[in-house]
């Protein structure tokens, strides 16, 4: 049975482990984009995925739906047997950075692989940001709060 590409991005494949050529899987790119996400949000060493609007929807959709929220920072590009991820990430500080990525690539090639048995071609790791502790921890704070002292009780 030949493999064929499907109109929406999606991998279609007649390899069926066991299955004896009785139908087809597809394999969507937010599928791969999913197992990528958690798999890089699982290496210590990362400390956020994606960046400004990526990452912001990506935290509110995680959180209405229960999602891994990663799909719309980590791009991928799904053929019929094969896949590429492009991913930008924020590392913690006093990591090395190329052995970060090494892990990030064993992680998610593991992952992905076993998953969906599409083979991981290449992955493109932008380290855009390092996170020093501290230095950004108010994130989370409203606008109302920025620029009052913390409160001393609660």
């Amino acid at each position: 049975m030949a493999d064929d590409e499907s109109l929406d991005g999606s991998a279609t494949t007649g390899r069926s482990r066991g299955g004896g050529g009785r139908g087809t899987t597809t394999i969507a790119d937010n599928v791969v984009s999913a197992i990528a996400g958690i798999a890089i949000r699982e290496t210590d060493g990362v400390h956020a995925i994606g960046r400004g609007a990526s990452k912001a929807l990506g935290a509110v959709k995680g959180r209405m739906s229960g999602s891994s929220g990663a799909g719309h920072a980590i791009k991928v590009e799904v053929g019929s047997k094969q896949t590429a991820i492009d991913v930008d990430i924020k590392v913690d500080y006093g990591i090395p950075i190329h052995e970060l990525a090494d892990r990030i690539r064993t992680h998610v090639t593991d992952a992905v692989e076993t998953m969906t048995g599409l083979e991981v071609v290449e992955i493109n790791i932008n380290v855009f940001d390092v996170h020093v502790p501290g230095e950004d921890d108010d994130e989370d704070e409203s606008d109302d709060d920025r620029g009052r002292p913390p409160a001393r009780v609660q």
